[in-house]
């Protein structure tokens, strides 16, 4: 096992091993959140400039935070969104388009404005919100990532079961030079005489992640696994070395009897 061969060999098991280490530790390092949010983060409301920006993807600590802007409707953008729960129950959803004050481009955000559980309702309400005017109003809700798009049932193409602000998007008036946040705000302040939306609070996020823990404890496993197979090869070939030996010997002493 002291020849120059193996020690080679024992050398590039080191090598390998280190690498697989470094890696365990790096899943190790990502397993455990050393910096969670404080419990209840979701629940202070903040601006919501300073939780996301338009045009980005909401950060995951942020999922279901609550937070406040201020805006003005714009007329004739408030769209259905069907296939809505409500605390158990199916209905609707009436959407709207705010058009952002105090920013230096145009800029809006998706809003989720209140729960109808049936259709007529919800037209009902969004031809009173018509009516509502551009005065300039605060939302308080929570914000929520882009449900992404769907495909409309057959034969209704007009009809959106998903709340994608991408999908409302292309029915909004007024968007040219448009910013838009990818993230929707559910409010927590029904407008037209729509029912809130049951939103609670998210789950608070775990600090640990099990799988990563099982990702490092693989790489420890292939660590040891490369000086296994270092020790196994080299005893391999040592035993092979000594029956080589004792067999020379054993046809060295025939061959002296015989003679």
């Amino acid at each position: 096992m002291l020849r120059t061969r193996w020690i080679g060999v024992l050398l590039a098991c080191l090598a390998v091993a280190g690498i697989f280490a470094w890696l365990g530790q790096w899943q190790l390092a990502r397993a455990i959140d050393t910096n969670p949010p404080p419990p209840g983060m979701t629940e202070n409301v903040q601006p919501l400039e300073s939780v996301v920006q338009p045009g980005q993807y909401l950060p995951e600590p942020y999922v279901g935070q609550k937070v406040e802007t201020e805006g003005t409707w714009v007329p004739d953008d408030f769209i259905i969104v069907s296939d809505r729960y409500n605390d158990g129950t199916l209905g609707y959803w009436v959407t709207g388009q705010l058009r952002l004050t105090d920013t230096t481009e145009p800029t809006s955000i998706a809003v989720a404005i209140g729960w109808a559980n049936n259709r007529d309702d919800a037209e009902a309400s969004i031809r009173q919100l018509n009516t509502i005017g551009t005065d300039p109003v605060t939302v308080t809700g929570r914000v929520i990532s882009d449900e992404g798009t769907a495909v409309p049932p057959r034969g209704e193409p007009d009809t959106i079961s998903r709340m994608s602000p991408a999908m409302l998007l292309g029915r909004w008036h007024d968007t040219e030079q448009l910013n838009v946040y990818r993230p929707y705000l559910a409010s927590s302040q029904p407008e037209g005489g729509l029912v809130a939306i049951s939103s609670p609070a998210p789950e608070e996020p775990a600090t640990v992640n099990w799988l990563n823990m099982f990702y490092a404890a693989e790489w420890i496993v292939f660590a040891g696994f490369a000086f296994y197979l270092w020790y196994r090869l080299a005893k391999d070939a040592w035993e092979r070395e000594v029956e080589e030996i004792e067999d020379a010997q054993a046809a060295g002493e025939t061959a002296a009897s015989g003679t």
